[in-house]
């Protein structure tokens, strides 16, 4: 049996939220490995939409195990409100368990602070961040003052930790942001008192999924963004604060790499992106106006409007190469459904004239990169009933097959639909091991 990391192959937005919903049926533990609640997963079922951006989410499934991993920054406050409206609304299965790294770092309040006024004093030149404390977290647990959540249970060592980082932080926040200063006995209540909220959940997830493996349990892997927001090898600096490719799923949750035996690569039919940052593919016409209003483009956590464009399999190719991505799952089919004609971006020509199959690493090059585009007939049929690829219209599977081939990775589903049902499923990734 294999265990299964999943990862985005664009720039995230790619639908991994039902793909890892769908795969959850198969897996006994499902552990996030990085990012924050910037990330959404946003899942159909039963007609029902449900939106996790922090807990792990396999949560909709009876008798797993879901762990949030040391790689995620965690924001108390917005897990508690999660798991309260998953309570609401009847979702947490009676016998699935939910497990927090006590290695995992905390979002604080000035976490969240500095992240807003840093972005709104560089109006001009926006990263795009979603505001909610996710890079500085990061930035705290690089240079060494961050708070974990197991810190939180030793009251004097928390407050001393809060004392010190609070101090650097408010003169940040007060006399080069010009904003107000925080309050630490505010703080400390505030976080103490999610502190005995969150106990239950708390543990060494690490151990815990070290020994669960031992007994022959399938692990999925989660993980959040996409591949080209790489802190490392996405389009930097427009990009998130933690590694998304693959390799961190074993960093992110405390496993070796070869607890790790497959990588699914997500990847929607079109590109996406929301924020800032070069888009070669962006079509800023009736085709992409067709794209986002089809394909519901907004994003999950933000709400902002998604930007769309052809598929650019340059950044797929490069997404299988530095996660070792060996499996596809395509999703969003549907959305292409009633075009004339559909293109794919199989390489970049450069101002100079040099045509390129990789993504240079420089952004000023990449966005005066020209898209060379491979076109193909669309279809009008409505695939959303298919349930094989021979059930697909011949436009549309000539469409899937040029994409496996550019990609070097085998399609082993198809989402033709928002719906768990509205899949196409070739092969069970935990079965084969690579």
């Amino acid at each position: 049996m294999a265990n299964v990391a999943i990862v985005g192959t664009q720039w995230g937005d790619e639908g991994k939220g039902k793909i890892v919903d769908l795969y959850t049926e198969k897996a006994d533990i499902i552990a996030r490995f990085q990012g924050g609640n910037n990330a959404g997963h946003t899942l159909v079922v039963k007609g029902r939409k449900t939106i996790l951006h922090l807990i792990p989410s396999g949560i909709l499934h009876d008798n797993k195990i879901c762990i949030i991993g040391n790689g995620v920054v965690f924001d108390p406050a917005v897990f508690l409100q999660e798991l309260d409206e998953l309570r609401e609304g009847n979702l947490l299965p009676p016998n699935t368990k939910l497990f927090i790294s006590e290695k995992a770092h905390l979002i604080m309040p000035y976490h969240r602070s500095i992240d807003q006024a840093r972005e709104a004093r560089t109006s001009d030149k926006k990263i795009g961040t979603t505001g909610r404390g996710i890079g500085p977290a990061y930035e705290d647990k690089v240079s060494r003052t961050g708070i974990r959540v197991g810190h939180l249970y030793d009251e004097d060592l928390f407050i001393e930790m809060l004392r010190h980082s609070l101090e650097e932080k408010n003169f940040l926040l007060t006399h080069f942001f010009k904003e107000k200063p925080l309050d630490a006995k505010e703080i400390a209540d505030q976080y103490l008192g999610y502190a005995q909220k969150i106990k239950p959940f708390v543990a060494d997830t690490s151990l815990m999924l070290d020994q669960e493996i031992k007994r022959g349990k399938k692990v999925l892997f989660e993980g959040a963004q996409g591949c080209h927001l790489d802190i490392d090898h996405g389009t930097y600096p427009y990009v998130t604060s933690s590694n998304t490719v693959s390799a961190n799923a074993s960093c992110g949750t405390g496993v070796g790499p070869n607890a790790i035996s497959k990588v699914v690569g997500i990847c929607k039919a079109y590109t996406t992106r929301v924020g800032e940052g070069p888009f070669p593919t962006e079509l800023n016409d009736a085709i992409g106006d067709h794209m986002q209003r089809v394909g519901q483009e907004f994003g999950a956590t933000t709400g902002r409007k998604r930007r769309c464009g052809w598929l650019d399999m340059v950044l797929v190719r490069q997404a299988v190469r530095v996660s070792g991505i060996n499996a596809l799952a395509v999703t969003k089919l549907d959305v292409l459904t009633g075009l004339e004609k559909i293109k794919i971006c199989v390489g970049y020509k450069s101002p100079s004239g040099d045509y390129t199959h990789a993504a240079p690493a420089s952004l000023k090059t990449l966005s005066e990169c020209q898209p060379v585009y491979e076109e193909f007939d669309g279809w009008k049929e409505d695939i959303l009933y298919a349930k094989e690829m021979n059930e697909l219209p011949a436009n549309a599977r000539k469409y899937l097959k040029r994409l496996e081939e550019l990609a070097e990775a085998k399609i082993i589903l198809a989402s033709v639909g928002p719906g768990r049902e509205e899949t196409i499923i070739l092969e069970d990734p935990f079965l084969n091991r690579i």
